[in-house]
């Protein structure tokens, strides 16, 4: 399939600025859901854009300072652990996707949002699998990965104990294990880990 097959649709429709967003980290036990929003050139892309879950650390890290050197605009958005407990995850992803999308400098005609259950009071065009249907897409997903594992192997070096570094927060039998041994932190998500444990009382 043609990854700007959607982007071209809408500029032939009469759309001048295609925007692009995805959100990483919806699924992990600890810390923020991060999103981003872009508008890129359509005239030229860049080599080796994909679902960023496709690609490696290291083409992932390469891809996004291209991306953000390239981009007409773009915005990073992220919403706290301790929001996504008082609001939902679902709530959560919405809120952080609409932010990032009103925080570009440039005012998108039509936004491009990854997945079918976001319903986003934006003009927008949801993209089944869009991180790999859809160029744009996929810019957002890898610049919002990047950044997110980024802030997790920072979150790291203040709470050494998890192993963010290395699961990113995600819900790996380790984790899961180090949670249960000494309890959570402040980057978790209570809401998350309710299932296997429980805040002793006071």
């Amino acid at each position: 399939m043609d990854k700007l097959f959607y982007e071209r649709k809408h500029i032939e429709l009469g759309a001048q600025f295609v925007a692009g967003v995805d959100e990483v980290g919806r699924g992990p036990l600890a810390g923020p859901v991060v999103c981003c929003a872009i508008i890129m050139p359509t005239d030229q892309i860049i080599e080796g854009v994909d679902d960023s879950k496709k690609l490696s650390e290291k083409k992932r890290e390469t891809l996004a300072e291209i991306i953000k050197e390239r981009a007409i605009s773009y915005c990073i958005y992220e919403v706290s652990q301790e929001e996504i407990d008082e609001i939902n995850i679902l709530s959560a992803v919405k809120k952080c996707m609409v932010k990032a999308v009103e925080g570009l400098s440039v005012k998108p005609d039509i936004t491009l949002v990854d997945g079918v259950d976001t319903h986003l009071p934006i003009n927008a065009e949801y993209v089944i699998k869009g991180d790999a249907n859809s160029y744009t897409i996929g810019c957002a997903s890898i610049v919002a990965k990047v950044y997110r594992d980024r802030l997790m192997s920072e979150y790291a070096k203040e709470f050494p104990e998890y192993g963010f570094e290395k699961h990113k927060g995600y819900g790996t039998k380790t984790h899961i294990e180090k949670i249960k041994e000494i309890g959570p932190c402040k980057l978790h998500r209570k809401t998350f880990i309710k299932n296997f444990w429980v805040e002793p009382a006071n």
